[in-house]
Parts: C-alpha cells; structure tokens; sequence
C-alpha cells in the first residue's frame, strides 16, 4: 500500500496528485495558468475542432495538464461562446479522455464571460484612414470573442461575488499613459476614448472558496506591447493594464476603478493571487518594464520566488537570436517567441499574496531528451507558443509538506 513516505517523495518531485487536494488549508493546491492557444481565425471554428476528441493541437493543451494536474486552471486564448460550448467540449473530449495514458481531469466549477477582443469600437482606432479590422476593436481581434480566457476550478467559485471591469475606461485610470501622436497631439480623440476600455480583454477578481478560506483569483491577459508605431499604443496600454493590480491591490472602496455592476473600489484585505499571461518580461522584449516590476515588488505580492524550467534554458541557447542579447535569466522564460525579433520571455505569472505559502512551483518545459518535449518542441509545437506556468499553495496556516521546499521542486518535469 502506498502510504505517507510514497507522497513525500511525489512532493519532492514536484508532483502532487489530485487525491492530496481533498482538505484545502491543510494540502498544497496546485494553481496553473496557460496561455493554451485555442483561439481560431474565425467564430464557431473552435467549437467545430472540440467537437471531436481528434484535434491534435487540443490533444496536446490537454495532456500537459494532464499531466501537471492543477487544481485550479486558467487558460488564455480560448475563443469565447456565451453557452460554453467549446469548454464544455474540451472538457469532455480532451480533458475527460485519457490523453497518451494520463488519467483524465473534470472541473466540476468553470467562470467565463465576454472580452472586449474583436468588439467593433466603431472607430479608427489604429489611425490607418478606415473603421475596420482587428485594429480598430475594443481589444485585438477578428471577431468577438477571439483570445478570450476560461477559469477551471475543482473548488466552488463564487461567482456572485466576482468582478469584472471589462468596460472601464482607459481614460478614467489616473495617470493613464494615454498614447500621444508625432505631433504631440492625443492619438485617441475624445470620442474615442469614451468608448476605448483598459482591458484588452478583461481584468476579474474570481473568489474561489477553498473551504472555510476564500481566495480572489487575480486574471488578467493585457495586449502584447508591439504591433503598433512610434506612439507606442499597445505598449502603454500593456503597462496600464498591468499597473491596474497594483492599483487594485493598494486602494480601498473609495478607489478609482468600478466593476461592471457599478461597484468601486479596490481589494483592501485578503487572500489573492495574480494569475494570467500579462505579456511582460521585467528584464527584455518591448514592455514598459516599470509596470512589472511594480506588481513583483509590491509590498502585498510574493515575487521572490519565479517558476523556472531547464528546457527554457536549452532552447534559449539552441534558438540563439535575439535570446543571446538578452539580461534576463533564461530559466524563467514561459514563452517562444520568434527568435529574430522578442525571442523567448517570462510572461505568465502565478504572483500569490505574501501570506499564502509556497510549497512548489514550475514551467512545463521539458529537455528535449525529457519525457513530453514532443508536446513544445519542434519549428511549429503541438500544443502552445507559451507553457503552462504552475505553483502549489497552502492557503492557510499549515507549513508545506516535508521535501517540497520551492527551491529544490521547481521543475519542469512536474510528472514522472
């Protein structure tokens, strides 16, 4: 029989399994965000390729969470259905199903809402002399709905209590790095910024009861700092999106910002954790770095300790490029990018409250001579440019599991 000393050393390893999660507040829990590239060029295309179990790109999402099991899961660039259809069947054609012989996940409790990608402004947002395309949508996108987000949760999700704040506006964030023309004149007018929200996507505060606790999910996935010109549009609007938790984090009810049912006001007190791909690297690629690393240092955010991978490491060195220029160390990049350009970046984060306990974490980025590289490796990879990002968490006062110091269980390999 399997007994304590079997789990430790699962622990040691940097894998918990589902059955240690059964008493939150006394087990890690293991969180998990992945950028998992599911969107499609055009509506109802998504839903068609989960329709069937036979999808290779889903095939691939699905066995690396599979095999690092979170218990809590966000996934980025999932195209939006207001009835759910394509989670519904990702959930039961790909994460229900046994993929390459790991056991197969169900998330009894799911949030998902609209994103601003995709919606007409109604406007030339993008300056390029016509009202039409991506560029000139509330947030980048060819149609509504495009690169929206999903929250998986085996632990109840609140979801009268959550937050949303898809329909702020950029211009009502003070001190807003509005972007400015050559000629030094607003590049948005003033009717434009009356409709122009801050997210890109969204921004939502997700309360997830972890049994007599509650955590507040922090998610968020602003616009990439690039594709624009000399304004810099995208890039202030990414630094903004970013600055928003530091904002949300240090304010109190009489705060600037107000969710989409007309509440203001920030998160005084209680537990959180920052989750999403915030397309920012503290150290290289285009960002306006100060934003980033605001929330890593803020005096509430655990930024001290940064999920790394040995992979990320080989493929910075094997790709070359703009990765041998940059500063930052290679360990904890999370995404592969074009290799002439960015190159590869750490851009997702899993940032929790400094009171929460970290018992473990990692990035799902195998050597290629690792079990699962078929899964991120290769010119065009089977599952995402990014890679899943994960940390195992106490959320109370109950110290982590003997053999699961952070420092020595980080690994890219979390299943063996």
């Amino acid at each position: 029989m399997r007994g304590p000393l079997f789990l430790l050393s699962l622990l040691a390893a940097g894998f918990v399994p589902a059955a240690a999660f059964s008493a939150p507040g006394t087990r890690p829990i293991r969180v998990a965000t992945f950028n998992s590239s599911l969107n499609r060029g055009s509506p109802g295309v998504l839903q068609r390729d989960l329709s069937t179990p036979d999808n290779a790109q889903a095939r691939a999402v699905a066995e690396i969470i599979q095999r690092v099991r979170p218990d809590i899961l966000l996934l980025q660039e999932f195209d939006y259905d207001a009835a759910g259809a394509s989670l519904a069947s990702f959930q039961s054609n790909y994460l229900g199903r046994a993929q390459n012989g790991h056991a197969p996940l169900h998330y009894a409790h799911t949030f998902f809402t609209e994103s601003n990608t995709g919606v007409p402004s109604g406007f030339d947002l993008d300056n390029d002399g016509r009202v039409a395309g991506g560029g000139d949508a509330l947030g980048f996108g060819d149609f509504a709905g495009q690169y929206a987000m999903v929250l998986l949760s085996r632990f109840p999700i609140d979801t009268k209590r959550a937050r949303t704040f898809r329909k702020f506006l950029w211009r009502d964030m003070p001190g807003a790095m509005l972007p400015l023309a050559a000629s030094g004149e607003p590049w948005y007018s003033p009717e434009e910024l009356a409709v122009l929200p801050l997210s890109s996507k969204s921004h939502w505060d997700v309360p997830v009861k972890l049994g007599r606790q509650t955590l507040h999910l922090l998610i968020s996935h602003p616009t990439p700092p690039a594709f624009d010109g000399p304004e810099d549009r995208n890039g202030r609007r990414n630094h903004d999106e970013i600055r928003f938790w530091s904002d949300y984090l240090a304010m109190g009810a009489d705060g600037y910002m107000r969710d989409d049912r007309g509440r203001q006001g920030g998160l005084p007190s209680g537990l959180f954790l920052i989750m999403g791909d915030l397309n920012s690297d503290p150290v290289d690629g285009g960002s306006l770095h100060d934003a980033i690393e605001g929330l890593l240092k803020h005096s509430r955010v655990n930024g001290a300790f940064m999920p790394h991978s040995q992979g990320a490491v080989e493929a910075a060195a094997a790709q070359g490029g703009a990765n041998a220029s940059h500063q930052g160390d290679p360990r904890f990049d999370t995404a592969d990018f074009n290799d002439r350009s960015a190159g590869n970046l750490r851009v997702d984060y899993l940032l929790p409250e400094k009171s929460l306990s970290i018992c473990g974490g990692g990035v799902f980025w195998p050597r290629q001579d690792q079990d699962g590289a078929h899964l991120v490796w290769g010119q065009t990879p089977r599952s995402s440019d990014h890679r899943l990002v994960w940390v195992d968490l106490i959320a109370g006062s109950v110290p982590c599991p003997r053999g699961s110091d952070p420092t020595t269980s980080a690994s890219s390999h979390p299943r063996r």
